[in-house]
């Protein structure tokens, strides 16, 4: 991985959501004692799926809203474990739509934004959503943009997703930083020609894909320091 800041200057800060700004097994955490032990497990299955409909119904030309596609795999994963609640259905897809930020994030966004970067959130979420999201974990001001795929109804990695900073921002790919704890979406980001840093928050190995991330880091903590800011 290679980081020259003074050859290619940073000119925006733009960052997946889930997983990188917010904690996507929050929802579950804030209800462990009604599903029980099979909690966590529930939680990872409830994401795996989301993620595979997001690529699946994109190479199928079969397009929901992400609101949507995450009820469809939360339903999976009750499923798999045979958890048969309606009330508790309801109370985490309302727990998704406010899920806990990171504790870095507020500080790193107000950083960056101090510092005269622009910051957007680029996501597969729903605008409505997302925005519903950043007001309840307090980021909505440390914002400049959300972007979502709605406009495009085709999910990430789909270059034309990247090319939404690219337009937004009136920048060349190269001049902004992406930020993803998934590694995928790293790599679909690096491969359309942006500057990636892959927040890796899991320690999870790298994928075997084309065009890694310029960074690799364990939290948006060192961000701020590593783009020269004060």
């Amino acid at each position: 991985m290679s980081w020259n800041i003074a050859e290619k200057p940073i000119r925006a800060c733009v960052f997946d959501a889930y997983g990188t700004l917010f904690d996507v097994h929050s929802a579950v955490a804030g209800h462990r004692q009604r599903i029980g032990g099979q909690a966590q497990a529930m939680s990872a299955l409830w994401r795996q799926k989301q993620l595979e409909y997001t690529w699946l119904r994109s190479l199928m030309g079969r397009y929901v809203d992400f609101d949507t596609l995450t009820a469809d795999a939360l339903e999976y994963a009750m499923d798999s474990y045979a958890i048969d609640d309606q009330p508790l259905t309801r109370d985490l897809l309302d727990a998704y739509r406010e899920l806990s930020c990171y504790p870095e994030v507020p500080g790193v966004l107000q950083r960056l934004r101090d510092g005269g970067l622009p910051t957007a959130i680029l996501s597969n979420g729903t605008e409505a959503t997302l925005r519903h999201a950043s007001r309840s974990a307090g980021l909505d001001n440390s914002l400049d943009r959300i972007l979502s795929v709605e406009s495009l109804q085709i999910y990430k990695p789909d270059p034309r997703v990247y090319q939404l900073a690219v337009d937004a921002l009136d920048l060349p790919a190269e001049q902004i930083l992406f930020h993803s704890s998934n590694a995928w979406d790293a790599a679909g980001a690096a491969t359309f020609g942006m500057r990636v840093a892959w927040i890796n928050r899991r320690g999870a190995i790298p994928e075997r894909l084309p065009d890694g991330p310029d960074l690799e880091l364990e939290t948006l903590q060192p961000v701020p320091d590593l783009l020269g800011l004060g």
